[in-house]
Formats: structure tokens, C-alpha cells, sequence
């Protein structure tokens, strides 16, 4: 669906369907229009059926590095929200990117990310001895190490797990294929799964193929794993607002940290546009510049080194 389309829809489910005043409507449609102007400035540019969580993501940053403010932004999230309801319910898209998408926090531009700290401790706080501990293990360690969209978890299949190989197949966005590395531990922890918990499930013929099941042997939603993300945040002592792309955000951010060259990062992640990539040297950038803050000497307005 091109954009013109798309906006035209919109303004009249805004009339008819929601009974907006033109002056609310206006407000919307300019909103989204910040959204189209930017996804039109890609190359290829991107239609609005074709826009990911990535891309909104980098597009709320970039409204923050131009100087909106964060009640804006929250504003300009809740027209973004309305505008992927409609694409829904016309049955344009059949996920909606903003589903995992939060309004921005007074002064937070950038996506939030774990430290590896925060994620070990995430991963203690699993309780080992409850049914399905090794799964959600197993998830969590897939998650980090191959900088899965949630979506891509829930649907990864067995047979495009290649352990000798140390590579997972993914099915991303657009049915557009692209191999992922995994880490020793994520496959160490998916063979235990499979091994002591998957084989005991009765598993569901549409789900034969499917790596992580419920316990009714079915696929698992998006938002089962964002609850078990928080629910294990919580149990960690972690306050910052996560969902499982924070799991993404902090794959790519440790990847740019380390040195990784940004196009491999792009390739990993399956972004379409370098530029929602680029995110991540901006969050490199800030989280050099919040530590010499935080640390330097000198960082500190009005201090001398007398103490004075």
C-alpha cells in the first residue's frame, strides 16, 4: 500500500469510524505525516506495510535528537499507534510494529539496553526447577545472542537451527531470509531443552516444526514472552522499562561497542536501510558520553580539583 493511499484511509476512519473534530484529525494526519516524510527519505523508501518496530524506533530517536520533547513524542506515538490499528483492522498488515513500541520517557531519546550484567542476572533469575525453566533459558540466550525480533523467536524453526555450522536460518519481515551466528550457549541451551523438556510436550502438528511451544505444545505468543521478559526484570532487580527487543537494542549496541563493522550489524539484524542501524553509533556515542560524565574529573560544573 502506498503512502497517499494509506494517509486518504486513515483521515477517513478518523471522520466516520472515530467521529474526531477536523481539528483533531489534522492534528493525526500531520503526526503521521512526520512518519511518512521519514520512511519516504530511505532508499529504497519504505511503505507503510512495510515498516518494522526498528524503523519506528529510529524514527521516534530521531524526532528526540531534532528537539521534540518527550510529551510529543509520546503524542506523536499514540497518532503512529491509531495510524497501524487501521492498516490492522483493513487488514493491510497482519502485525501491528507498534504492538512492543513504548512512549518515550521524559528525556530518553534512545532505546534502553541491558549491559551483560543485567542480562546474566536476568537469566539467574530463572527459577531451574520449575517446569519449562530450560525453555525460557533457552529463549533468552537465542534472543541476546542472534538479535531476534520477538516474532522471529516465536516462529524459528528446528530445521533451520544448524548447530555444526553455528548459524540459525531466519524468516524476517517480508519473508526476506537472512543466517544469524549462534553462540555455543544459546545452542548448548537449546539441545538441553529439546532434550528434557520439548520431548515431552504433545506437540501440535502446526507446530512439529517450531523450536519453542507452550506447555499445550503450540507456538508462543509475542506477548507471553514480553510478559516472562518483565516478570524476569522484576525478579533481577532491574528498573528500566524493557520489552524483548531490548534484548535486540543491546545485541547491536555491544556489537558497535566491540567494534563490529556496521554493515555486518545491518546484515544480522535484517534492516532494509543502513540508517536504522545507525541508531546504535548514536547510542554508542551517548553511552561513552554518560560515563566521562558520570566519571571524569571534570565532568562536574563548578568543581575545581581543591574541592572549591
Amino acid at each position: 500500500m502506498e503512502w497517499k493511499e494509506a494517509m486518504t484511509d486513515f483521515r477517513v476512519h478518523l471522520k466516520l469510524e472515530r467521529a474526531l473534530s477536523d481539528r483533531t484529525v489534522d492534528a493525526y494526519l500531520r503526526d503521521v505525516g512526520k512518519l511518512r516524510d521519514f520512511a519516504l527519505e530511505h532508499s529504497p523508501p519504505i511503505t507503510p506495510d512495510k515498516l518494522e518496530l526498528d524503523d519506528l524506533q529510529a524514527f521516534i530517536t530521531q524526532t528526540g535528537k531534532a528537539g521534540l520533547m518527550a510529551s510529543s513524542q509520546a503524542r506523536l506515538v499514540s497518532a503512529v499507534r491509531g495510524f497501524f490499528k487501521g492498516l490492522r483492522i483493513e487488514k493491510v498488515i497482519t502485525e501491528d510494529p507498534t504492538e512492543l513500541l513504548e512512549s518515550p520517557r521524559t528525556g530518553r531519546y534512545l532505546p534502553t539496553f541491558l549491559s551483560v550484567e543485567e542480562i546474566d542476572a536476568m537469566v539467574a533469575a530463572i527459577d531451574m526447577s520449575r517446569p519449562a525453566a530450560h525453555r525460557d533459558r533457552a529463549m533468552l540466550e537465542t534472543l541476546y545472542g542472534c538479535g531476534l525480533r520477538v516474532s522471529e523467536l516465536c516462529g524459528l524453526q528446528i530445521s533451520r537451527v544448524h548447530g555444526d555450522e553455528g548459524f540459525i536460518r531466519v524468516i524476517g519481515k517480508g519473508d526476506k531470509e537472512r543466517l544469524v551466528p549462534i553462540s555455543p550457549e544459546a545452542l548448548k541451551q537449546i539441545a538441553i531443552y529439546r532434550s528434557s523438556e520439548r520431548t515431552h510436550l504433545p506437540v501440535k502438528k502446526e507446530a512439529e516444526d517450531i523450536l519453542f511451544l507452550n506447555g499445550r505444545g503450540g507456538q508462543l505468543s509475542r506477548v507471553w514472552v514480553l510478559k516472562l521478559v518483565k516478570a524476569l526484570a522484576l525478579k533481577a532487580g532491574i528498573t528500566k522499562v524493557i520489552s524483548p527487543h531490548t534484548f535486540r537494542h543491546s545485541f547491536a549496541t555491544h556489537l558497535v561497542e566491540g567494534g563490529a563493522d556496521l554493515r555486518a550489524v545491518q546484515e544480522m539484524l535484517g534492516h532494509a536501510s543502513i540508517t536504522t542501524t545507525e541508531i546504535y553509533t548514536h547510542l554508542d556515542r551517548e553511552y561513552l558520553r554518560s560515563n566521562i560524565m558520570r566519571f571524569h574529573p571534570r565532568a562536574s560544573a563548578g568543581k575545581s580539583r581543591s574541592g572549591q
